[in-house]
């Protein structure tokens, strides 16, 4: 434990709902963490309904002379109010965020906190995330539908993102001034069962038009808890329509909205003639997930244009 008194080189925020099981093994995965004295954890409850506050309670109990760690309970629902709580209530110039069901190799911590460190120039990084499945891998489940699965890896190498790609939350790690732009926004991101995303992509993009860089790290490693209820078909198709509503909804001005339909457009003709050539359960599946995707981006931009009209 540090001396009383001295602020943590990085705060650890885990957001859970109704995953007490699986929180208390990621609890349990801190312990061994090199250089955990350097860290405070706080573990934001989203209105969990299960014993999850209980079981938080007994760890902290038993483990409060080997880590610096705390309990707040969030009655707004939603994966942005938490890690905002979480943000907020954090003591530390850097923030990290894992999540309830990710498992953290044992220099986690190192790798984050000398990272920053020695590169001021970065302002948030993240890593490899690879999966645990319940039941095993279904043989659908192909390279497309990894980032969907918060399944990660760039390599071996350190390197900015590439693209329009950035770190996933079940991993990643930003200095605290980053959410003087901003914290998570509220009408984005999970809420209870809704698989709703966005606010990461969101605040990604406030970060690169800053003009900050946003490393990958391989050495930033995680490994993530897949369960058997999101190894299917109909999941994976929900997911899709999901981050289709998820996409209009940070399209706010009509500028976006005209960008958005006409990349839409374009997606619609690109699986028209993917759809010929796919032979593979894997490649049909990928084409009904984006047309489930082009589905919940309209339907959205449909009820925003009639909430528009009705005034």
């Amino acid at each position: 434990m540090r001396e009383h008194g001295v602020a943590p080189k990085i705060s650890i925020i885990v957001c859970t709902y109704n995953r007490a099981a699986l929180l208390i093994k990621t609890l349990h995965s801190l312990v061994p963490l090199e250089n955990l004295e350097q860290a405070e954890i706080i573990v934001v409850d989203n209105r969990s309904k299960d014993d999850t506050a209980s079981l938080v309670r007994t760890f902290i109990e038993d483990y409060r002379t080997e880590m610096d760690i705390r309990y707040i309970f969030e009655p707004m629902q939603g994966l942005s109010a938490a890690r905002n709580t979480g943000i907020l209530a954090s003591k530390s110039s850097l923030i990290a965020f894992l999540d309830d069901d990710a498992i953290p190799c044992r220099t986690w911590i190192t790798t984050i906190v000398s990272t920053f460190e020695e590169r001021p120039e970065v302002m948030a990084m993240g890593g490899k995330i690879a999966p645990i499945f319940e039941t095993g891998r279904p043989e659908w489940l192909i390279k497309p539908f990894e980032l969907p699965y918060t399944i990660v890896d760039l390599g071996n190498r350190i390197k900015e993102y590439p693209g329009r790609q950035h770190p996933c939350g079940a991993n990643m790690a930003m200095r605290k001034p980053v959410f003087d732009i901003s914290l998570f926004p509220l009408d984005l991101g999970r809420k209870g069962e809704s698989l709703l995303s966005g606010e990461e992509t969101w605040l990604f993009g406030q970060i690169q038009r800053q003009g900050h860089a946003i490393l990958y790290h391989p050495d930033m490693a995680v490994d993530h808890f897949v369960p058997k209820s999101r190894l299917t078909e109909d999941w994976i198709l929900k997911r899709y329509y999901s981050q289709g509503i998820s996409n209009a909804m940070k399209s706010e001005s009509f500028k976006d909205r005209v960008v958005l339909l006409g990349a839409t457009a374009a997606k619609v003709l690109y699986i028209m003639a993917d759809s010929v050539l796919s032979r593979s359960r894997g490649k049909r599946l990928l084409n009904k997930c984006r047309l489930e995707s082009i589905r919940g981006t309209l339907h959205m931009i449909w009820n925003r244009k009639r909430e528009s009209a009705a005034g």
